[in-house]
C-alpha cells in the first residue's frame, strides 16, 4: 500500500494533513534535519573564527555558501541525509557527512572540513536543533493561533456585552450575568496564560560528551570554550542560534524548560477545553445558534440535526494534546545518570502533541466564527427566572434591618418556580423605605447584572 492521506496511520498526516501545513515544515523530521544543518554550521563558522592556526577565517564567499545550505535546505537535502543514515545506522553522523559531501567542489573547505562537528557530542546538535524547532512552533505557530482565538473571544465579548443571561453555579439557576461577561472572563485567563508561553526561556547547550568540555579542552588547551559555547548559543540567527546558554548538564540539555513549557501550553488547552464544554452547553440550551453550511449534513438519519461538531473536535484534540503533552513534561527532565535514550523517542512526538492542539485552535476558531446569539431564547429564559431576584431583596432586606430576611425569601422562593406577581406580592409585606420598595418592584432579572457589562467591555 502505498502512503497517502487515507492510508496514514495517524490523522494528523491522513484526515488532517491540510490543516498543519504551517507545523510539518517545522515539527517534522525534515525540519529536526534542518536545525541540524543549522547548528553544524553556525559552529563551524564560528570555530573559523577562533584564531586556531589549523582553521583560518572563512572568506565571505565560503561563510555564503554555507549559510546557504541552511537557507536553501530541501525536502531533497533531507532525503540525502537519509541515505547517509541508511549507512551509518546514525541520524546526526549522518548530517556531518552530508555536510561534508556539499564541501567536495570548495577546496577552502574540503581543507578544513574536519572542523565540522569539532568537539561536538551529538546530543550538542539535538538539544539545540529541538530549541530552534520549539523556537519557531511556540513563535510561528502556536502563539499566532493563539493570538486569533483571544481576539475572536475578545470581539465576542464586547460586541454580547449588554446581552443580559441566566448564569447556571452547580448547573442550577442563579444570579444574572452578561454573555460577554462569561467570554471576557475566559479572555482574560487565556491571555496570562498565553503570556506564560511566550515568556519561557528556551535552553541550548554546546559542552561535550558529560558537559565538562573534556576533548575541547584536550584539544585545544588555554581556549575559553565555555565563553565560546555560550558565544554561539546566544548570538542571534543566523550566525548563532538565538537561545538561552545552558551552562550545566550532563551530556543532555535538562529539558526542564521543555517541561515548563509543555505545561504550560497545556495549561492554555485546560481552559480552552472549560471553554468548548461551556459553549457546547450554551448551543444544547439555545442560546446560541450555529451558522449553516450548504450540503452539511448533521446526522444520517435525523435531518433537523445542526451538531456543534467544531466545540466536540476541538474538545477531543485538546485532550489528546494534553495528554502527550503531560508526558513530555513528565519524562523528558528524568535520565539515567549523564544519559539515557528515553527522551529521544519521546522528543520526537512533540509535533504530534502540538498537532493536536493546533487541529483544536482552529476548530475552536471555526465554531466561534459560526456562532450567532439567539436572543429570544436567552430571554425566555430570564423571563420565568424571578427566583434569582431572591437574592438582591434580601439583601436589602437587610441592610434595613428586616429580621430573618434571608430565611424568609428562602422559605418563599427554595426549589420554587417563582413569578413577578409573587415576589410583588412578598414585597407588599415588608417593611422597607418606599423608595426602596419601589426600586424593587421596579426590577426585573435582566435588568439584574451589577458591573457585567462593565467588565465585559474592558478586556
Amino acid at each position: 500500500m502505498t502512503t497517502s492521506h487515507l492510508s496514514a496511520l495517524s490523522p494528523l498526516d491522513g484526515r488532517y494533513a491540510p490543516k498543519l501545513a504551517r507545523l510539518r515544515p517545522i515539527a517534522s523530521e525534515m525540519g529536526y534535519m534542518h536545525r541540524r544543518v543549522q547548528v553544524e554550521v553556525a559552529w563551524f563558522i564560528a570555530l573559523s573564527d577562533c584564531g586556531f592556526p589549523q582553521f583560518p577565517p572563512l572568506s565571505p564567499g565560503a561563510r555564503t555558501y554555507l549559510l546557504g545550505l541552511v537557507k536553501k535546505f530541501s525536502e531533497a537535502d533531507a532525503r540525502a541525509i537519509k541515505d547517509i543514515e541508511k549507512r551509518t545506522n546514525h541520524d546526526v553522523k549522518a548530517v556531518e557527512y552530508w555536510l561534508k559531501s556539499r564541501f567536495e567542489a570548495r577546496p577552502e573547505l574540503l581543507a578544513v572540513q574536519e572542523f565540522v562537528h569539532f568537539a561536538c557530542t551529538s546530543e550538542d546538535i539535538n538539544n539545540t536543533s529541538h530549541a530552534l524547532q520549539l523556537q519557531s512552533i511556540r513563535n510561528g505557530v502556536v502563539l499566532p493561533f493563539l493570538d486569533s482565538v483571544v481576539e475572536a473571544l475578545r470581539t465576542l465579548a464586547h460586541e454580547h456585552a449588554d446581552v443580559a443571561m441566566l448564569s447556571r453555579t452547580h448547573g442550577q439557576l442563579a444570579s444574572p450575568t452578561t454573555l460577554g461577561k462569561e467570554i471576557a472572563n475566559v479572555v482574560v485567563r487565556l491571555e496570562k496564560a498565553r503570556d506564560k508561553v511566550g515568556q519561557v526561556t528556551l535552553m541550548g547547550k554546546m559542552n561535550g560528551a558529560v558537559g565538562n568540555y573534556n576533548a575541547h579542552i584536550l584539544a585545544c588547551p588555554g581556549f575559553d570554550w565555555e565563553a565560546f559555547a555560550k558565544k554561539v548559543v546566544e548570538t542571534p540567527e543566523p550566525l548563532g542560534l538565538g537561545l538561552t546558554f545552558q551552562p550545566y548538564s550532563t551530556q543532555i540539555e535538562p529539558h526542564d524548560y521543555m517541561a515548563e513549557l509543555f505545561d504550560a501550553i497545556a495549561r492554555v488547552n485546560t481552559i480552552l477545553i472549560d471553554l468548548a464544554r461551556d459553549v457546547w452547553g450554551y448551543i444544547s440550551l439555545g442560546y446560541f445558534k450555529q451558522q449553516l453550511r450548504a450540503g452539511e449534513v448533521g446526522s444520517s438519519t435525523m435531518p433537523h440535526k445542526v451538531n456543534p461538531i467544531d466545540f466536540e473536535n476541538a474538545e477531543g484534540n485538546l485532550g489528546i494534546a494534553n495528554a502527550l503533552l503531560r508526558h513530555l513534561s513528565q519524562t523528558l527532565p528524568i535520565s539515567r545518570w549523564q544519559r539515557d535514550l528515553t527522551d529521544s523517542t519521546v522528543l520526537r512526538n512533540t509535533g504530534v502533541a502540538v498537532g493536536h492542539a493546533v487541529l483544536a485552535y482552529q476548530s475552536l476558531l471555526a465554531g466561534l466564527g459560526k456562532l450567532k446569539v439567539h436572543h429570544a431564547a436567552i430571554a425566555a429564559d430570564l423571563g420565568v427566572a424571578w427566583e434569582v431576584l431572591a437574592e438582591p431583596i434580601q439583601m436589602v432586606m437587610r441592610r434595613y434591618g428586616v429580621p430573618q430576611s434571608y430565611e424568609l425569601l428562602k422559605e418563599l422562593t427554595r426549589g420554587q418556580c417563582i413569578t413577578r406577581e409573587a415576589l410583588h406580592a412578598f414585597l407588599a409585606t415588608v417593611a422597607l423605605p418606599a423608595e426602596e420598595k419601589q426600586r424593587l418592584l421596579e426590577l426585573t432579572p435582566a435588568a439584574y447584572t451589577g458591573k457585567a457589562a462593565e467588565l465585559a467591555r474592558r478586556v
